[in-house]
């Protein structure tokens, strides 16, 4: 390469979602693998969930 170009990195650098600290390669996008399984665990566990509303099946009509 000549003139200076400059690498665009594949990914961006981000803070760890758990803790803050700057991300790693080896856990991205954790800083740690101690991060990575803090996260695993709270999807095993259940804390981590996506809000769901019951609708009913159609106005005006009645089981």
């Amino acid at each position: 390469m000549t003139g200076g170009a400059k690498v665009t990195p594949l990914r961006a650098k981000r803070p760890c979602p758990e803790c803050g600290k700057p991300s790693q390669r080896e856990s991205y996008p954790f800083c740690s693998q101690r991060c990575k399984e803090i996260d695993l665990n709270r999807w095993f566990s259940g804390a981590y969930a996506i809000p769901v509303t019951e609708e009913d099946a159609e106005p005006g009509k009645e089981e």
